[in-house]
């Protein structure tokens, strides 16, 4: 698979990935999964220590969930910072019949991560990132008036983002496991990090990153014609404070296989307590606070369809200060933090996130 192609990367895994692919995840499995969730650059000797196997046999096991589309490691610009990243989640209602035409027509555009095909009040919901409002505004405007098939679109602009999914965890490992590995992982700086526009080397890595988050340095460095030393360098600088990094699993592999997204609101004044409060709720992907009817949007991970209100009904009893306006269980998703993925949730092409996303004809 080509790394510097201008096209979407597309994979096609092997008979044996796919065989693989249909027998899931084991514990090893999911405790290599967990080990790069919690540190996704992690040397494989420290995954292999941390879980009592050869670094050989680590590394061997990634490379058949990666090889399957089972699982990912990839970058994206720090979604917590709004200097460095505006993103909105648009609602997209269609033509009737049309929202598997227009998701695929969307899910080209570099600057649309997130694409789900859902049941309820709106037919899709994406999630859209720009370099600023300005941009937000001529991109959603662009790409919304020249696909087929689009009726109307809400966006919803993020004004914070309390968690999203490089947080969010499989929990197969013991707190001392996860203890050590976050240990190693790096952190972010104390003042919070530059929020410089930085460098086309910058915004080259970002682009490798985002198709593959464990990219060694070297390849790194051949790939975007730079001295090892130099891109080792701006790794430094550019992770955790700039860049975020995470390991994603295919949702029907991961033990939580529906998805569901609710739109809530809750009094401004009580909107920091609440939230706060939502971060630590197992169920949650991500939540973002966002300007308009629904002052927050939560996506959410759960085990059954039936989950879906007794999840509403637990959360609000939890939290009597949050009201749900609606809700819509997710079909499918088509594209997933620029990653492509098949009705079985797994990674089949890659759009690789770039610094100024254009719309593409």
């Amino acid at each position: 698979m080509s790394r510097t192609s201008p096209g979407p990367r597309r994979n096609t895994p092997a008979q044996g990935a796919q065989e693989f692919a249909a027998s899931g995840l084991d514990e090893l499995d999911r405790g290599i999964v967990q080990a790069l969730q919690i540190h996704p650059r992690a040397p494989w000797t420290l995954v292999g220590e941390v879980l009592g196997i050869n670094s050989v046999t680590a590394a061997r096991r990634w490379q058949r969930l990666r090889d399957a589309g089972l699982a990912w490691v990839t970058a994206y610009p720090r979604l917590t910072d709004p200097r460095l990243v505006v993103s909105g989640v648009v609602e997209v209602d269609t033509e009737p019949g049309a929202a598997q035409h227009v998701a695929d027509a969307l899910a080209r555009q570099p600057a649309v991560v997130n694409i789900k095909i859902t049941a309820g009040g709106r037919d899709l919901v994406l999630s859209v990132q720009a370099r600023g409002l300005d941009q937000l505004e001529d991109l959603t405007a662009r790409l919304f008036r020249g696909t087929a098939g689009v009726r109307a679109t809400r966006t919803h602009v993020f004004t914070g983002v309390p968690t999203e999914g490089s947080r969010w965890r499989l929990r197969s490992l013991d707190d001392e496991q996860c203890a050590r590995l976050e240990a190693a992982a790096p952190r972010l700086a104390v003042t919070g990090g530059a929020a410089d526009d930085g460098d086309a080397l910058d915004a080259r890595l970002v682009e490798l990153l985002s198709i593959d988050g464990r990219m060694s340095v070297r390849e790194l460095a051949a790939t975007a014609g730079a001295a090892q030393t130099t891109v080792r360098r701006r790794l430094q600088a550019l992770v955790p404070d700039r860049v975020s990094l995470r390991c994603d699993v295919a949702r029907p592999l991961s033990g939580w296989p529906l998805s569901a997204v609710y739109f809530a609101s809750v009094p401004s004044r009580h909107l920091d307590v609440v939230s706060r409060t939502l971060v630590g709720v197992r169920e949650v992907r991500s939540c973002a606070i966002t300007a308009g009817p629904h002052n927050l949007v939560v996506d959410v991970w759960l085990r059954a369809l039936t989950d879906v209100h007794a999840f509403e009904t637990h959360l609000t009893r939890q939290l009597p200060r949050l009201t749900i306006d609606d809700r819509s269980v997710v079909l499918r998703t088509v594209k997933h933090m620029g990653h492509l993925l098949d009705r079985g949730g797994c990674c089949v092409g890659i759009v690789p996130v770039v610094a100024a996303p254009e719309p593409v004809p």
